[in-house]
């Protein structure tokens, strides 16, 4: 840690490692390559700018969720800029024209009210459909678009009513995966075959969404490639993939530094200057433990412990751990896979503030992107 020491990046800090983003990107365009898909970063999961020069080295584009992130990958990203929300406000809708060069709608009333004025501004339209398929860990019920109920997509019932009325739609989208392999997305691909194949025919493109795990060791990367492949050749359509977290696996890291101790029952509470409830939300919302370098699950080592972070929240714990040596007071712990779904989250609750940002580059050395300060928490409400 000598350089990050030199380069006064006080905790908690994220990082970016250049060389492991990287070597994510040379498996996603390895996919491309074999197939002739598109990829697109999903902003929602990574929206970290200062990689995007980097990162459109080896994508087409992003996909957003919000004028705010259409708004940015057009500026910042650029290739093509994808735009799908639950539903689109009007008085934000013009500007979204002037930043996306695609338009998903969720429903046919949301491609009645739009759709004319999107076409005559020359975007590329598609309709979000839901297989009413479920592939999804039920622990994680809360990242499952294909729950029953779900608002998000067109069910086969509703969009066979609306059919006569959707002319001028050329693609269709669909996500229903999250964190998952591809054996999964094949099962899901069967399903919307069998419900959305007739269709198919029709478009001139198929967005596969987000969700893949692409860049996991464990990825079936030759059943997507085929796959992909498949669905492309049968139905002569371009092929889309949004993957967000698959873009960074295991590429970010949160630098924090223990501030003290406290014993109760028999567990030793260490507090941290990092808080699960702040700074890695997913920790308490998905929920999930995340991995700190150097430790093992609690009981397998001498010395166990239970991270807790700096705010009144009594549920702001990260998780227990166990170490072969005990920690003191100072000691930096570093929490690894920090680069999706924490930086886009996080908040300043409790007037905790927000970590620095800083990037690995390829010759080692710590580079910094962004420091937060009183005014970050001062000025979000008044």
């Amino acid at each position: 840690m000598e350089k990050e020491r030199t380069l006064m990046l006080n905790t908690p800090y994220y990082y970016v490692d250049e060389t492991l983003l990287i070597q994510n990107l040379e498996i996603l365009k390895s996919v491309k390559d074999q197939t002739g898909c598109k990829i697109l970063l999903a902003q929602k999961a990574f929206s970290m700018f200062s990689m995007y020069p980097l990162i459109s080295q080896y994508l087409d584009g992003s996909a957003a969720s919000s004028l705010y992130e259409v708004k940015l990958g057009h500026e910042k990203f650029g290739g093509e800029t994808h735009i799908f929300s639950p539903a689109f406000s009007e008085r934000e809708f013009d500007e979204i024209l002037q930043n996306c060069d695609h338009l998903i709608f969720n429903t046919p009333a949301q491609w009645k009210k739009f759709g004319q004025r999107a076409l005559k501004a020359n975007k590329m339209c598609g309709l979000r459909i839901n297989p009413e398929f479920s592939t999804q860990n039920p622990e994680h019920a809360i990242y499952d678009p294909a729950s029953e109920g779900s608002r998000l997509g067109t069910t086969l019932s509703v969009l066979t009513e609306a059919l006569p009325d959707l002319n001028g739609l050329s693609g269709l989208h669909f996500h229903t995966l999250c964190e998952q392999n591809s054996d999964d997305l094949a099962k899901t691909l069967a399903v919307i075959e069998e419900k959305f194949g007739a269709l198919l025919f029709e478009m001139k493109w198929l967005n596969f969404g987000g969700g893949h795990h692409i860049t996991r060791e464990d990825y079936d990367l030759a059943l997507l490639i085929s796959e992909i492949k498949r669905m492309r050749e049968k139905y002569d359509l371009e092929i889309y993939l949004e993957p967000g977290e698959a873009v960074v696996l295991n590429t970010g890291f949160l630098v924090s530094e223990v501030v003290d101790f406290v014993e109760n029952a028999g567990v030793i509470n260490a507090i941290l200057d990092t808080s699960a409830a702040t700074h890695m939300p997913d920790v308490i919302e998905m929920p999930y433990r995340p991995m700190v370098i150097g430790s093992h699950e609690a009981g397998v080592c001498q010395y166990t412990y239970r991270m807790g972070g700096p705010s009144c929240l009594s549920g702001d714990v990260i998780g227990d751990y166990s170490f072969s040596t005990p920690l003191k007071v100072g000691d930096q712990l570093i929490f690894t896979d920090m680069a999706h779904y924490s930086m886009v989250k996080n908040n300043t609750f409790n007037g905790i503030g927000l970590p620095s940002i800083a990037i690995k580059q390829q010759n080692g050395e710590m580079k910094l992107i962004k420091t937060f300060g009183y005014d970050d928490f001062k000025m979000r409400l008044s």
